[in-house]
């Protein structure tokens, strides 16, 4: 895609439609801000869905729960279900992927499949979850990047066999913004008769994401980063048939039928994907996820996509017009809003960058920035100047 396809190039620099949003972020008004992989900036609709809780909670206490907040967590169920193509009763909610994965891993039999197979560039979140069940025999198959940019599928299939349990791993890979053939990977799986996650939270929101053509079995994703909604909130689909098979081995009382039964003496879980819930949800995290949400939903994610990656391809320009050499798949439509730029001090290039009042993040070897719709051109071509000015980048 190219600047003019998917940018306007009038009046402002680098504009395009979706800069009508910007004035909704009040961080631009006194910083430039390129981390939306690292946090979503803060919308004022989900700050007034925040407030909104929070007058509820002052005027109607605990009595808010038997209409108004039990009727908000179906909704978010339901809006977290469009994004990804999924049914409403698919869908679990969870405080964190962690909190998620951990309902996954413990509904697993490891007796026959012992095996789960992983890469090296997944958010160690993924790697963790099974490293700590080593001890009951499970075995971790990490498979190595060529490139340090994606992991070949091919390599992938080829560590499933009928040994293996799952296979977990990621749509956008954190390290390099790199978007991976999931359903490739989920065919993999399948022939073998394993099972297959996908760690999304770096692609719903800016990517495109059908979790039925894709075949997956799990995919989670959240509110921290693109979906605009903040931290404490994430989602957990579980594939119909999967769900109605699967027990959990840890529980909450969110994942049982007969909740307001309070008997300790009995375990009835849901038929659906909220068996795999845990405790009371995070209501204010819940508000903040429902207000980010009217953006992404407003907009659409294939508009998202087309103007995020425009603004990648035109940043990938720039920042290599400034003697840059950013990291990336090779392939534009294998490229996420994630850009990766190797520095010789990642941590200190962040802090130069944020004293010129621009927000990037770094991780090992890298800065890395990722715009999103409310950025413009203006944007990065103000944090590759600042960038460039560092002393012997």
């Amino acid at each position: 895609m190219t600047l003019a396809s998917g940018l306007d190039t009038g009046a402002s620099a680098g504009a395009h439609a979706l800069a009508r949003y910007r004035s909704e972020f009040p961080i631009f008004r006194d910083a430039v801000y390129l981390n939306t992989c690292s946090l979503g900036a803060l919308g004022d609709r989900t700050r007034r869905r925040i407030a909104e809780f929070f007058d509820l909670w002052q005027a109607r206490g605990a009595s808010a729960w038997y209409d108004v907040w039990w009727a908000a967590l179906g909704e978010l169920r339901a809006r977290y279900a469009r994004i990804v193509g999924a049914s409403p009763q698919e869908i679990a909610l969870a405080p964190s992927v962690s909190v998620a994965l951990s309902a996954v891993a413990e509904a697993l039999d490891y007796g026959r499949r012992p095996k789960v197979v992983i890469t090296s560039l997944d958010f160690p979140t993924v790697a963790y979850q099974w490293l700590a069940k080593r001890g009951r025999g499970v075995e971790v198959v990490v498979i190595e990047s060529p490139d340090q940019v994606s992991v070949p599928v091919e390599a992938i299939a080829r560590a499933i066999d009928d040994r293996t349990a799952l296979v977990a791993t990621s749509h956008v890979y954190f390290t390099s913004g790199a978007i991976q053939d999931i359903r490739h990977v989920a065919d993999a799986a399948r022939k073998c008769g394993a099972l297959s996650l996908v760690d999304a939270y770096q692609s719903v929101g800016q990517v495109p994401v059908d979790v039925k053509a894709a075949g997956v079995d799990f995919l989670t994703a959240g509110g921290l980063k693109w979906l605009l909604g903040g931290p404490g909130i994430v989602f957990l689909y579980v594939r119909e048939a999967v769900a109605r098979r699967l027990e959990p081995r840890i529980s909450g009382w969110f994942g049982q039928r007969e909740q307001f039964a309070f008997d300790p003496r009995a375990l009835t879980f849901h038929d659906d994907a909220r068996r795999f819930e845990m405790g009371t949800p995070a209501l204010a995290a819940v508000y903040a996820q429902l207000g980010g949400l009217e953006y992404i939903e407003e907009i659409g994610v294939p508009r998202i996509r087309e103007v995020t990656a425009a603004l990648t391809e035109d940043l990938i320009a720039t920042v290599r017009a400034a003697g840059f050499k950013p990291m990336m798949a090779a392939e534009p439509e294998r490229r996420s809003a994630i850009v990766m730029i190797p520095m010789p001090d990642p941590a200190a290039a962040v802090r130069h960058l944020a004293a010129g009042g621009v927000i990037v993040d770094s991780r090992p070897g890298h800065v890395r920035f990722s715009p999103f719709f409310y950025n413009v051109q203006d944007d990065y071509v103000r944090a590759t100047e600042r960038l460039a000015s560092q002393p012997a980048h």
